[in-house]
């Protein structure tokens, strides 16, 4: 399914803190795209429509997405152990979101922790999982993120089920990142937080991104490492500070779990590139998969992001000169390199505007023009409301019917509800449109599965109903079960398309 559009409020106020120095303008290769060869111009536009505005969230609003932070939600992979725990949610509008809830009195004051979360808000790019917003309520301190549905790096390389992370994508991973880091450079946040496989991310397309929360300090305090103190750069464990050059140093030990496919302390990986013992570094599982000279140029850039003092490591623009040219299948997408069904995200040729108001979750546009319709799609039909004999009995299911169509118009869902059921039991023959209704109630009380036997009892009463399918595309949408919904909002496309052409002949 598409990207769900949020209508959100205006960005926080800026970061004041003083801006670093910028970098070199960004390489040619980097500025058109990266591997992929887009227009950055164009990236950017897309950027800015399918990301929402940086915005502060209601608390209530983070419970409710995360059903009250339940435990069944967590996505960290250390899980509830971790000292600040992420958590998957959905939105009222349906996007999904990661929630990283910070330990509590990690940052006791709510101004400092809304001032640093606006200014990693404000760096967006196609290579990071980008911060849409926070909240600071009470003593929760809470980032929110797009959302990745295809796992961590850490996941793909160490833990996976089905087949290990081939070289061309590990390649692809190294030089995204690379990407990544070199626009955060240019934004001036040249400091990324404990850079490890955990914080790179996969998305719906299966291409990897840069976790923007390691662009936040984990506390006011600056803590940056959260990992074993094995892989920590050498000046962080002199010094307990983070400087540019640990991050090129963090780099190195991504580069090493890309390698071998384990993970490898530094200074016995540098004790197996000195030795020459190469092939002892690398994953037995990519054997066959790449020219031995590539290997050794990513050994030896591995070798020079680690090298003790700081001042001696590459940066950015070299990670980028290095590991670009090593990309030799640009050209097949990240899913089918990593061998993951991707989800079918291209809208049908032809949706009405309720077709294409269900498939971006506008809720209010759903609501309007379901009013606008009221009942003349029942008319002809077999289920037609019979009002022809002026009985009491009668009277009294129209008056029904007004009280809930009323209560609709009004957006009092509640009550809607109640009036339609009495309805729907007063009736003899079903009325698709009543359905159609009392579904769309169900699904703004939060009641997504009533919404979706609803709208299959819509569908019941008229087979070939685009509007029956579409209600049904939402309720599968807020359950989760976003390839059903596409299916339903294909399956209403071509009944819509079946109508039109009926008419024209």
């Amino acid at each position: 399914m598409g990207c769900f559009q949020s209508k959100v409020a205006g960005p926080l106020p800026p970061n004041d803190a003083a801006a670093l120095p910028a970098d070199n303008p960004t390489d040619p290769e980097a500025a058109n795209g990266g591997a992929d060869g887009g227009d950055a111009a164009d990236d950017k536009e897309a950027l800015k429509r399918a990301v929402p505005v940086f915005r502060e969230f209601a608390l209530a609003e983070l419970r409710a997405a995360t059903k009250g932070f339940s435990a069944d939600l967590i996505v960290s992979e250390s899980g509830e152990k971790a000292p600040n725990v992420v958590y998957r949610g959905r939105l009222d509008g349906g996007r999904l979101i990661a929630v990283k809830r910070f330990s509590r009195l990690s940052w006791p004051d709510p101004q400092q922790f809304l001032a640093e979360a606006a200014g990693v808000g404000k760096v967006r790019h196609k290579r990071l999982v980008n911060l849409i917003g926070c909240c600071a309520e009470g003593d929760e301190r809470l980032l929110v993120a797009e959302y990745m549905p295809n796992d961590t790096l850490s996941k793909h390389l160490f833990h996976w089920d089905k087949q290990p992370l081939p070289w061309e994508m590990r390649l692809r991973v190294a030089y995204f990142i690379a990407q990544a880091l070199d626009h955060c450079n240019a934004e001036n946040r040249k400091i990324y937080h404990d850079l490890n496989a955990y914080r790179v991310l996969f998305d719906e397309e299966g291409d990897p991104r840069l976790s923007s929360f390691g662009l936040m300090k984990n506390s006011r305090d600056g803590k940056s490492y959260s990992t074993n103190l094995a892989y920590t750069p050498p000046e962080f464990l002199r010094t307990g500070r983070v400087i540019p050059e640990s991050v090129i140093y963090s780099y190195g030990t991504v580069l090493l779990d890309l390698l071998s496919g384990k993970h490898i302390p530094p200074s016995h990986a540098l004790d197996l590139i000195r030795g020459k013992n190469i092939l002892l570094l690398m994953d037995s599982s990519l054997e066959g998969q790449y020219a031995n000279e590539d290997a050794s140029k990513l050994v030896d850039l591995a070798s020079k992001c680690l090298q003790f003092e700081a001042r001696d490591r590459p940066n950015i623009k070299y990670l980028l000169s290095s590991v670009g040219p090593l990309q030799k299948q640009k050209e097949v997408a990240s899913h089918v390199l990593m061998g993951i069904t991707k989800a079918a995200s291209v809208l049908p040729a032809i949706l009405s505007p309720l077709g294409k108001a269900c498939s971006v979750m506008d809720l209010t546009a759903v609501h309007d023009i379901l009013l606008k319709t009221g009942y003349k799609d029942d008319e002809g039909a077999e289920n037609e409301l019979s009002f022809q004999e002026w009985t009491q009995q009668v009277q009294e299911m129209l008056n029904t019917k007004k009280f809930g169509d009323i209560a609709f118009r009004d957006k009092d869902f509640k009550t809607a509800i109640d009036y339609y059921s009495k309805l729907v039991a007063m009736m003899s023959a079903p009325s698709a449109t009543v359905f159609a209704r009392r579904s769309f109630s169900y699904l703004m009380n939060e009641q997504a599965e009533l919404a979706l036997r609803d709208a299959m009892q819509a569908q019941v009463c008229m087979p070939e109903w685009p509007t029956a399918f579409y209600l049904q595309a939402l309720a599968l949408s807020k359950l989760g079960m976003e390839t059903d919904a596409q299916d339903m909002l294909n399956d209403g496309a071509t009944f819509e398309a079946k109508k039109q052409n009926s008419w024209r002949s």
